[in-house]
């Protein structure tokens, strides 16, 4: 292992839901930057935070809250517009990871068609990257999604693993062997491969046992698990899982 591709697997904690509990009623608690802060202080090895068109749960003002609040470094999920553009340009959070979007669904449904809008993401990629922003690539863990990454210069892509966290039986093998394989394709084209998307306890380990990948992204199961358990609890057991998976 190189070192692109890390021994000890990254964990990036999507703290969005966070920020969706506080919005459901207003004012200022929960507060994402207080999940922020006790994900740096159990052992997360990066923030994740999507901010959508629609504002559903991370504000604009959360964004140098969060920055400002931990060393941690800020992996922020943006849609292709123009104006997502501009605020990861104003912000430089460490990464930006461009996503698919609409405004009608619950959550990220699929990947990216970086393929597809090559042309609208060209640009967009360049100019994150000419400031410093490490620009990664949601996609679906598909041939033809990854060879528009490598055109486009992205140095990650994050694999969407809905597909296989939703599987069940010999289908889920067949999708977590695509995962395997795509990951194993990607690193061998310079390519740092992550992973996220559905996510639990109960699915993580074999995803996490894929040696090329080198983070992790897992937010929604993680927020609800801290209901019940804290968040702390919540993502030392994560990172347990993932450690022994990966050792």
């Amino acid at each position: 292992m190189n070192a692109l591709f890390p021994a000890r697997l990254r964990l990036g904690v999507n703290i969005d839901h966070v920020a969706t509990i506080r919005n459901a009623r207003g004012g200022a608690h929960p507060d994402p930057v207080r999940a922020a802060q006790i994900v740096a202080a159990v052992g997360g090895d990066g923030i994740t935070a999507h901010l959508r068109e629609d504002r559903r749960h991370i504000r604009d003002e959360d964004l140098a809250r969060i920055q400002a609040s931990t060393s941690l470094p800020l992996n922020l999920e943006m849609a292709a517009t123009d104006e997502m553009l501009e605020i990861a340009l104003r912000h430089k959070p460490h990464a930006a990871c461009i996503v698919p979007e609409r405004r009608e669904e619950r959550t990220t449904e699929g990947g990216l068609d970086a393929a597809g809008q090559h042309n609208r993401l060209a640009p967009i990629v360049q100019r994150l990257t000419d400031a410093g922003i490490r620009v990664s690539l949601f996609i679906a863990p598909e041939m033809r999604q990854l060879d528009a990454a490598i055109r486009l210069g992205a140095p990650v892509v994050e694999f969407h693993t809905g597909e296989y966290a939703h599987a069940e039986g010999e289908q889920r093998a067949v999708e977590l062997k695509r995962l395997a394989d795509m990951a194993a394709l990607a690193a061998r084209n310079g390519i740092e491969p992550h992973a996220g998307h559905g996510l639990t306890y109960d699915n993580v380990q074999p995803v996490a046992a894929i040696p090329q990948i080198a983070e992790l992204n897992i937010g929604h199961y993680l927020i609800g698990e801290a209901v019940f358990v804290g968040l702390e609890n919540a993502v030392r057991r994560m990172r347990e899982l993932m450690d022994a998976a990966r050792g």
